[in-house]
């Protein structure tokens, strides 16, 4: 059994609806189990509710979990064309397991939300795979085997780098279908290459 993990911080919704998409694409790998969690809030109840913030009911993960898995997928809103601090904050208390080499070896991945084409949404996945590799995690994105990133009949969130959505300056605009679709893709695509690492490295112990 491939264990993976979608990991993820939102706000108004937009990067929880990616993660639920990345998730169900997970599931449709046979012999894939697949958890959903969310980091830890780091704003606090007040701020929260002023700015309109949703609730969310998903479990919290700790850093510790990390090494559950074989494959974990990360996803984080835009905040100044980089990671949210949340999602920061959650990496950076994982120090030992990059000092015991716990996540060499496993594949990450990382999806995005930000508020428009040009804010950031490139900058932020591919600067969220840095710390990824720091671990020595093996990052897969979304490559173009997913047609619909090529589309040119409307805004499309996503890249090479990963899944993504384009939420609007307000943060109105829902995840579209084709954005859904590429988180789809990219969590199976995941979890497939999680499957076959993880059966080679089980040849290699019956070797």
């Amino acid at each position: 059994m491939t264990r993976v993990l979608v990991l993820y911080y939102s706000s108004y919704g937009h990067v929880r609806a990616l993660a639920e998409a990345e998730a169900e694409g997970a599931r449709s790998v046979p012999g894939t189990h697949v958890d959903l969690r969310r980091v830890p809030e780091t704003v606090p109840e007040e701020i929260r509710q002023k700015a309109g913030f949703l609730a969310d009911d998903t479990p919290v993960a700790s850093p510790v979990n990390l090494e559950d898995y074989d494959a974990i997928i990360f996803g984080t809103p835009t905040l100044f064309g980089m990671m949210a601090g949340q999602m920061k904050s959650f990496l950076d208390q994982a120090g030992g397991l990059w000092a015991r080499n716990a996540l060499v070896g496993k594949v990450a991945a990382v999806f995005a939300s930000t508020g428009s084409q040009h804010g950031g949404h490139e900058a932020t996945l591919l600067s969220t795979q840095i710390p990824l590799q720091h671990f020595g995690m093996l990052i897969a994105g979304m490559p173009y085997t997913f047609a619909g990133q090529t589309t040119a009949e409307g805004i499309v969130g996503g890249a090479p780098y990963g899944a993504g959505t384009i939420a609007g300056a307000d943060g109105s605009r829902a995840p579209t279908e084709t954005d859904l679709a590429g988180a789809r893709f990219q969590g199976a695509h995941v979890a497939r290459i999680a499957a076959r690492l993880a059966g080679a490295s089980l040849q290699e112990e019956a070797a």
